[in-house]
């Protein structure tokens, strides 16, 4: 008889397995797939907070992005060999992701209150609510993040979360004016997959803020400490920035820095800076221009300018008479997404190192997905929502 095939120690597996890179997903699927105390190992909550631990920060598996409103196709793209669940119905729009979360939003209901779906890519996991019904939206914007304090954000996706709809009334007077609320609605994971009943998920709307004339763009919103920053352009085409403070729960409106050659909301983006600072990127021409928002000793916040780089000298080929747009950022990591005609590009703001990440050049806005792959076993299918088409299933 052939003496047994001699195993390494448990310890020795997983000290060789916490060094699987954790942006290719597949090779942590393949190896739980190789034996079944492998798959023990992979799957076991000691080994998945220890590789969490082991590498920091979650990697990017994916993206979704806006598109559009003339255009179709799938809302998430995968920079990974990462197969997500999310729908493909035309009629949801994305409108933040975070925290192992996408945020979706009804794109036909127009001023009416719609549809906003919270959904999980990873498992197909999905939750239904409906915006607060109070006046017409004018302009809208909403964000997703995870409601644990003190959580590291490596595996909160199973957790309570909060979503925070921010909205301009045109209100129900005869002079219809225009004014900013926001409301909050703080939801928990056992509801997975069922739809609020009720409408009064929703707090209280914080105190208006007027903002005459104003639209808010819908660009990715943006999370820095305990605020929440979007940004609103007015009919004069001014550019400024509205602030919520999750802690206090009030809107505050704050300037963009003054350039001579004005920053157009096209052209801008907001970033979550490496130092814990809100940060601004705007391109002029084929200038990238980087500012930084900071506390002085005098306790005022103002803006410094940062940083300016060529993108002529960065990027492999460029038009040049077509300007690059920002559309999106990873917060605290110091990477920026551009949509150029070549088509999309992530740029390393520290290293200026860039790749292209994907051919297509319509993308409106985009969406990191930023998570460590958490389930590198096999267990029964689980059923997604139903959008209309035949039930879809995930084995993960």
């Amino acid at each position: 008889m052939a003496p047994p095939t001699p195993t390494l120690p448990d310890e020795i597996l997983e000290e060789i397995f916490l060094r699987l890179p954790p942006d290719e997903p597949a090779c942590l699927v393949r190896a739980s797939l190789a034996s079944k105390l492998w798959l023990s190992l992979l799957s076991g909550p000691s080994f998945q907070c220890r590789y969490r631990e082991f590498h920091g920060d979650p990697p990017m598996l994916g993206f979704v992005y806006s598109l559009p409103e003339e255009d179709s196709g799938p809302l998430f793209v995968s920079t990974t060999k990462f197969g997500a669940q999310l729908t493909n119905d035309e009629k949801f729009d994305v409108l933040d992701c975070r925290h192992g979360r996408v945020l979706l939003g009804d794109k036909k209901a127009g001023v009416k209150p719609m549809t906003l779906l919270v959904c999980d890519p990873m498992t197909g996991y999905w939750r239904e609510l409906s915006t607060p019904r109070y006046g017409y939206y004018d302009g809208h914007v909403a964000a997703v993040l995870c409601a644990v304090t003190g959580c590291d954000h490596r595996a909160c996706n199973e957790g309570p979360f909060t979503v925070v709809f921010v909205g301009i009334d045109i209100g129900d007077d005869v002079d219809y004016v225009t004014r900013t609320r926001a409301r909050v609605s703080s939801l928990q994971m056992d509801d997975w997959s069922e739809p609020c009943s009720h409408l009064d998920e929703w707090s209280e709307p914080c105190s208006p803020l007027d903002l005459a004339e104003a639209y808010i763009k819908q660009k990715p919103p943006l999370l820095v400490q305990d605020a929440l920053y979007f940004v609103y352009e007015d009919d004069d085409d001014h550019v400024g920035i509205l602030e919520y403070h999750l802690g206090s729960q009030l809107l505050a409106l704050i300037d963009v820095p003054v350039v001579d050659t004005g920053i157009d909301c096209d052209d801008g983006i907001l970033i979550s800076m490496g130092d814990g600072s809100l940060g601004l990127a705007h391109v002029h021409g084929l200038t990238l221009n980087l500012w930084s928002r900071l506390v002085g000793s005098n306790g005022a916040a103002a803006w410094t300018h940062r940083t300016v780089i060529n993108l002529e000298n960065l990027l492999p080929v460029i038009y040049i008479n077509i300007t690059p747009r920002l559309i999106g950022s990873v917060e605290g990591r110091d990477i920026i997404f551009m949509n150029t005609r070549l088509g999309i590009y992530q740029i390393n703001l520290k290293s200026l190192q860039w790749k292209k990440i994907w051919r297509n050049k319509s993308c409106d806005a985009l969406f990191p997905y930023m998570r460590f792959y958490s389930r590198p076993g096999i267990s029964l299918a689980t059923p997604l929502y139903d959008f209309g088409t035949t039930l879809k299933y995930v084995i993960y």
